[in-house]
């Protein structure tokens, strides 16, 4: 069997990263299904493929909430983090070869890193862009970002207010956050505390705040 391993939501400042993984024993019904990079697909295509993929495959997807993020940016590297989640799902499948996305700058070490935490031996396909080139690893794109946004729209309904893609390039998303701060004074939850983004907008809010009190005193 291969298997494909990829994530989303590795960047936002809102919401979990989801690890995914799908494995075959041939890409070729992937590959009939047309799947490509979950960025290159609309949403309402994503959700199409989703299940059709799960029909096709033995898949594993692992949800990570930003407060676990958040402990164990404390403890390792983002980079390192994610090679510990996708050497979790690859154990779960237990396939002879597993094509991953690289996360970190350089393939060859992530690899390392992946192996490393693997308890038995697998050939492993460390790439960049291993998403547009491997179906196994399109496939696997495609779950984790239609899990994340449904995690997002859950998010959205528990808190009833619009919280945007959780990108910090993301103008609702800001606008959500900035709001939630000045009401709150605090961040809200399903925020990656330890973001530079979150750092950021909450030191500025206390800013603000010491600003119009040493204001209102003199």
């Amino acid at each position: 069997m291969i298997v494909g391993v990829d994530e989303a939501g590795r960047g936002p400042v809102i919401g979990p990263l989801v690890v995914a993984g799908v494995g075959v024993e041939s890409d070729v019904p992937l590959r009939q299904l047309n799947v490509r990079d979950s960025k290159k697909l609309s949403p309402e295509r994503r959700e199409a493929l989703a299940p059709e993929i799960e029909k096709l495959s033995k898949y594993e997807v692992v949800v990570i909430p930003a407060e676990r993020i958040d402990v164990m940016r404390a403890e390792m590297s983002l980079n390192d983090f994610e090679a510990k989640l996708f050497a979790q799902v690859i154990e779960r499948l237990h396939p002879e070869t597993a094509y991953v996305d690289a996360a970190d700058v350089d393939e060859i070490e992530f690899k390392r890193c992946v192996r490393r935490e693997l308890r038995f031996d697998v050939e492993i396909v460390s790439q960049h862009n291993a998403d547009e080139l491997f179906p196994v690893v399109s496939a696997a794109s495609i779950l984790a970002k239609v899990c994340r946004d449904r995690e997002m729209r859950a998010i959205e309904r528990e808190i009833g207010m619009l919280v945007g893609s959780g990108y910090a390039s993301d103008a609702d998303t800001i606008g959500f956050l900035e709001q939630w701060i000045r009401e709150k004074g605090s961040l809200p939850p399903h925020t990656r505390a330890s973001w530079d983004t979150a750092r950021r907008l909450l030191a500025g809010a206390k800013s603000r705040k010491l600003d119009e009190f040493g204001g209102g005193t003199r």
